[in-house]
């Protein structure tokens, strides 16, 4: 008996367990032969200032439909079998876990790059707002010239940092 499908997109405020989310997906289809991950921390510094929380705000419905329509576009570049996003939202503590992307494939090469295009993707068109806590205060994350240029060489102009 097979278990069912973990859904795709989780914007939760809990944390997430790899190994639980990786058996999750691979227990629905037995031809994945790879997965690859990416599991993203709260960094506890951003430019020199040591950061002790950062919140995340997002629109529900509208941040799981833009990361769904994102993980139809890695299936449509590349040969993946089964896709997981999971970000969480609201108060996180310097080195918390803060987004997983796991990759299924039938081999590793279009599984690293399907993870890697989900990610590049995420840090520019995904629909979050991030404030970073630091001891002189709380600021905005602004949008970073690098994570344009990071989705421009999958052929998508972003123009997010001005």
């Amino acid at each position: 008996m097979s278990s069912p499908n973990p859904p795709r997109v989780s914007i939760q405020t809990a944390d997430f367990d790899l190994s639980a989310e990786t058996l999750a997906l691979r227990a629905a289809d037995g031809g994945i032969g790879a997965v690859v991950s990416f599991v993203g921390t709260v960094r506890d510094a951003s430019h020199g200032q040591s950061v002790r929380l950062m919140e995340l705000e997002h629109y529900p419905g509208m941040t799981e439909a833009a990361i769904e329509a994102m993980i139809d576009e890695a299936q449509r570049r590349f040969d993946i079998r089964a896709a997981r996003v999971i970000h969480r939202v609201g108060a996180l503590a310097a080195r918390e876990q803060i987004v997983l992307v796991l990759v299924a494939s039938a081999h590793r090469g279009q599984a690293f790059q399907a993870c890697e295009f989900l990610m590049d993707y995420l840090k520019t068109q995904a629909p979050f707002w991030k404030k970073e806590h630091t001891p002189e205060g709380a600021h905005w994350v602004d949008a970073r010239v690098a994570d344009d240029a990071a989705l421009q060489r999958w052929g998508i102009e972003a123009g997010n940092a001005a």
